[in-house]
């Protein structure tokens, strides 16, 4: 096989269709837009026009705030935990914190820290170290033999 010979297989890429291109070929006069009006013209954005009629998100009454101090944790089961430390990807002798939970691929991003839940079960003896905990996952880790320290609360405490 040589550079000039490889292409693609038979049917991969299709031909782009000119449309608006005379009414003889097939893609003609409206060039596949239907017939005339707003939505046959270029630029045209309506979504949640209601053809005058009051929209449902005008007819709605507003509820409700966004808390721009709220604290957005990254929420991580005892079970995944668990199963990181399984297939390897975990040291369960290490402290498991943040940053050897997104080492390890549990978690994308720590955002504002970590919040341990307690769904799954957890067989190996860990020490956490994150910002969270709801009772049932610290009443579970406890009763593994490991140990969690709350980051948060600290925080909370030193201010």
């Amino acid at each position: 096989m040589k550079l000039n010979e490889i292409k693609d297989n038979e049917g991969a890429t299709k031909d782009r269709i000119r449309v608006g291109r005379g009414i003889g070929s097939g893609k003609g006069k409206t060039g596949g837009r239907g017939v005339k009006g707003q939505k046959a013209r270029s630029g045209v954005a309506i979504s949640g026009f209601e053809g005058g009629q009051m929209p449902i998100y005008r007819r709605l009454p507003k509820r409700g705030f966004n808390n721009i101090f709220a604290s957005d944790y990254v929420t991580v089961s005892l079970g995944r935990i668990q199963a990181a430390i399984d297939a390897g990807k975990l040291d369960a002798k290490a402290t498991v914190d943040a940053a050897a939970l997104k080492a390890a691929g549990v978690i994308r991003r720590a955002k504002d820290g970590v919040r341990v839940l307690s769904d799954g079960d957890l067989k190996a003896k860990l020490t956490l170290e994150v910002a969270g905990a709801s009772k049932p996952a610290v009443e579970k880790i406890e009763k593994a033999g490991g140990s969690i320290k709350l980051l948060a609360a600290a925080a909370e405490a030193s201010e």
